[in-house]
């Protein structure tokens, strides 16, 4: 199958070169060094699911109209990459794999007669070097809510052979699941610690454990019923947001066993590591304005939205105690 990756960043150069090695013809759209990487030499797939060198077409656009097109950029550069695209984009089915709540209704708005589905990639991905990408922590890929009469089952059937794929009725749920797993983010990229040393730190825990409780009590107060994936489940994460910290820490304890011994920088420190701009107010922020929305408050995920622009913005990191003590309650 013909097969548009629009974005070959961490995400998306796995995803690309997993659909080579299963044989589809993959197209794929990058920029800078990347592109110029890719072009020369293929994409470099390393980590838990095995090596492989995908040679791809790539370009900074689309030349070409795919059967399937895969939207793998950040959140705040998609809707550009959308627009930028379009031509070959209508009328063909696309899958939208972002970070965030709004990925749907964007893709929605710019395309309003091509089926959007939905994509939350639950494995971890790290960008080493322009072409070369590599699997940190295995995981499924999410797909749901396409609506307009598309077959959710069909896209999940052509990824599946190349990589774990799970099919979901209550994607906004699943979203908000995962909101809660991103928490892990925010601390990594103001400190430049690894998400398990962030975790294995006592007081970073304990706020990581403060925003996750913070973010589940927002969405329940929206509404949210939190869909099942990575252990996490509606019931579990509301028993979560009553238990003390001391109890509570348990949950990103069992998370960075999870992760396995691999650091993992999570996606917002490797945009800071490359001098780009960070998805965090798609992350933490889609919390805080959710809080308003349902006339709650995140002061907590307020703060570490506050100290991530600090550091995108100044270029130092922050030390561990200097985190504590800006995110503590006054």
């Amino acid at each position: 199958m013909r097969v548009g990756l629009i974005g070959a960043g961490a995400v998306g150069g796995v995803i690309a070169a997993l659909l080579d090695r299963g044989g589809h013809d993959v197209e794929v759209t990058a920029r800078g060094a990347n592109l110029a990487a890719i072009r020369a030499n293929g994409i470099t797939l390393s980590g838990a699911w095995g090596d492989h060198v995908a040679h791809v077409a790539a370009d900074q656009l689309l030349t070409r109209a795919p059967e399937l097109a895969i939207v793998t950029t950040k959140t705040l550069d998609a809707d550009a990459a959308i627009r930028e695209n379009a031509d070959f984009l209508r009328g063909v089915p696309v899958v939208v794999i972002q970070n965030g709540i709004r990925g749907i209704s964007a893709a929605r708005e710019l395309l309003p007669h091509t089926d959007i589905i939905g994509g939350l990639a639950l494995f971890a991905a790290s960008y080493l070097a322009p072409g070369t990408v590599a699997v940190t922590t295995t995981g499924s890929t999410y797909l749901g809510n396409g609506g307009r009469g598309l077959d959710v089952e069909y896209v999940a059937s052509v990824l599946d052979p190349v990589m774990p794929i799970r099919t979901t009725r209550n994607f906004v749920g699943a979203q908000w699941t995962k909101l809660i797993v991103n928490q892990i983010n925010a601390l990594p990229a103001i400190t430049n610690l690894s998400a398990q040393d962030t975790i294995a730190h006592r007081r970073l825990r304990r706020v990581l454990t403060l925003s996750m409780r913070e973010a589940v009590t927002v969405g329940l107060a929206a509404g949210v019923r939190f869909e099942k994936l990575q252990g996490l489940s509606h019931g579990a994460l509301r028993l979560f947001s009553r238990l003390p910290p001391s109890i509570g820490q348990l949950l990103p304890l069992i998370m960075k066993w999870r992760m396995g011994k691999i650091p993992n920088p999570g996606s917002t420190l490797q945009s800071i590591r490359r001098g780009q701009l960070t998805e965090i107010d798609y992350l933490n922020g889609a919390i805080v304005d959710a809080a308003t929305t349902s006339g709650t408050v995140a002061p907590i995920n307020a703060r570490l939205v506050e100290l991530v622009h600090e550091v995108e913005s100044a270029g130092a990191f922050l030390t561990p105690d200097g985190v504590v003590a800006r995110t503590s309650p006054n």
